[in-house]
């Protein structure tokens, strides 16, 4: 099956378990202080639904954030796309949230986040934020 951009029945779509994990998530970063934020995501049907269970912000597609997998041919086009991006956004402004694909993450930190968790950037006006870590998935009782 050929993926398309806008027909979900197309794509790997988000299970209950990934529902579960990005509700967790904003809620996290809610108790952490992060009430709002400017909220970018893959066009992806997956990636799209994670950024607006997180509940932080009005999601707004980037295809600078669509995963390369299996896509080699479109990696440079992606990443380049993409660190103009982040070279544009002010090291001052307010936070933004970018929901993509591990495939993008690793090509940025080389460490990939846990499914549920995330990486944390601090932008400094250039396409190459400075990598603080991730965030990790909360371990509750049981877990």
């Amino acid at each position: 099956m050929n993926l398309v951009i806008g027909d979900c029945s197309t794509q790997r779509n988000l299970d209950a378990k990934g529902r579960v994990q990005a509700r967790e998530l904003g809620a996290r970063l809610r108790a952490a202080g992060l009430t709002k934020a400017r909220v970018l995501a893959s066009q992806w049907c997956r990636a799209l639904e994670t950024a607006r269970l997180l509940d932080l912000g009005a999601v707004e597609p980037l295809p600078e954030l669509n995963s390369f997998f299996g896509r080699q041919n479109d990696r440079q086009r992606i990443l380049g796309g993409l660190r103009a991006f982040l070279a544009r956004l002010p090291a001052d402004g307010p936070p933004v949230i970018l929901v993509t694909h591990q495939v993008v993450v690793d090509a940025f930190t080389g460490a990939s986040p846990p499914p549920g968790g995330g990486s944390i950037f601090k932008l400094n006006g250039t396409g190459a934020p400075e990598w603080l870590g991730t965030i990790p998935v909360e371990m509750r009782s049981g877990s």
